[in-house]
């Protein structure tokens, strides 16, 4: 594992994802039974959150764990998808307070930050191509009948 590899969109996809990770936990909704967290209110767009974090952070792991671009680049596609169908979700639950819900908190808007910068980071990983971080691969020699 090299922390060299990681370039700058993946570095944005982290913070992306340390910042949704976050705000998991953070009160997200005040109402009248007091604070609400995401867990409290679990729905199809906590879900999506979820992928999109999973996305990054597979994102990331390939780009710390290989040794070719194939896997990276690959995992860097869909979590562009992801890290955009998660911005899509944090917009619903910023948007759509459930019914026991008077005003917001800082949870929505953490997420709403994190999902943007997972998109962007990895659109940033896709467009770096840097060659250099990745050494050439040279198959074994095989043996001579």
């Amino acid at each position: 594992m090299n922390l060299k590899m990681l370039r700058a969109g993946e570095l944005l996809a982290l913070s992306g994802a340390i910042c949704l990770g976050v705000s998991l936990f953070e009160p997200w909704y005040h109402g009248i039974v007091g604070k609400l967290n995401l867990w409290d209110t679990f729905g199809p767009a906590a879900m999506l959150l979820l992928v999109a974090l999973a996305g990054a952070l597979t994102m990331v792991a390939g780009a710390l764990t290989e040794r070719s671009t194939a896997l990276p680049v690959s995992s860097a596609v869909w979590c562009v998808l992801l890290g955009w169908v998660g911005v899509v979700a944090a917009i619903v639950r910023l948007l759509d307070t459930p019914e026991h819900a008077n005003r917001l908190s800082i949870g929505p808007w953490l997420a709403l930050a994190g999902t943007i910068a997972i998109a962007v980071g990895a659109w940033e990983a896709l467009r770096d191509e840097r060659q250099s971080l990745y050494g050439p691969v040279e198959p074994e020699p095989r043996a001579r009948p």
